[in-house]
Formats: structure tokens, C-alpha cells, sequence
């Protein structure tokens, strides 16, 4: 059996179309593949971020909440400085008193021994 030209350019043609069909089929198997890859890629940042964004959010609602108790103190702080330096000057003062009254009995405990 002899082919003709005909027939053997039908066949290539035949042949081409298959198997280019067949090249693009697989083409977009690949593309599908590599686009799914990428996108699950994605996912593990948007799931990390997803679970971080509530403990990010609890952090910050434990500094601000820290934030506002020291300008709390600092102001109970500043309000009790004037106390504080009156008992510094107190002390001080008794301090003072009080040695000089040691100074005084001293000298008097020795104008009595003598």
C-alpha cells in the first residue's frame, strides 16, 4: 500500500494537532500546578498573620494598659513629693536636735563626773 501525498500531510497534520493538544494539556497541568504551589506559599504568611494579629492585639492593650498605670503612679508620685521632702526636712532637723542634745548631755555627764 502506497500512501499519497495527501494522505501523509493529513496524517502529519493529524499527528501535529494530537500533539499539540497533547503539549498544551500538559502545559496547563504545569501552569496549574505552579500557580497552586505559589498560592499555597501564600497561605502560610496570611495563616501566621491571622494567628499573631489577636496575641499583636493583646500585647498592645497590655503596653497601653502598662503605659497608663506608670503615669498614674508618676502622678501619685509628684503629688506625694511635697510629703516626702517635709519628712526629709524632719528628719534632718530631729537629727540635728537630738545630736545636739547627746552634745548637751554628754557635757553635762561630765560636769557631773568631775
Amino acid at each position: 500500500m502506497v500512501e499519497t501525498a495527501e494522505e501523509t500531510m493529513e496524517l502529519a497534520k493529524v499527528d501535529i494537532t494530537g500533539l499539540c493538544q497533547d503539549r498544551f494539556s500538559k502545559m496547563v497541568t504545569y501552569l496549574i500546578g505552579e500557580l497552586t504551589a505559589t498560592s499555597e506559599d501564600y497561605k502560610l504568611p496570611e495563616n501566621i498573620n491571622k494567628l499573631t494579629s489577636p496575641k499583636y492585639l493583646e500585647m498592645k492593650d497590655i503596653a497601653v494598659n502598662i503605659s497608663r498605670n506608670l503615669k498614674d503612679l508618676n502622678q501619685k508620685y509628684a503629688a506625694l513629693q511635697p510629703y516626702l521632702d517635709q519628712i526629709t526636712l524632719i528628719e534632718e532637723l530631729q537629727v540635728a536636735a537630738l545630736e545636739q542634745a547627746a552634745y548637751k548631755l554628754d557635757a553635762y555627764s561630765k560636769k557631773l563626773g568631775s
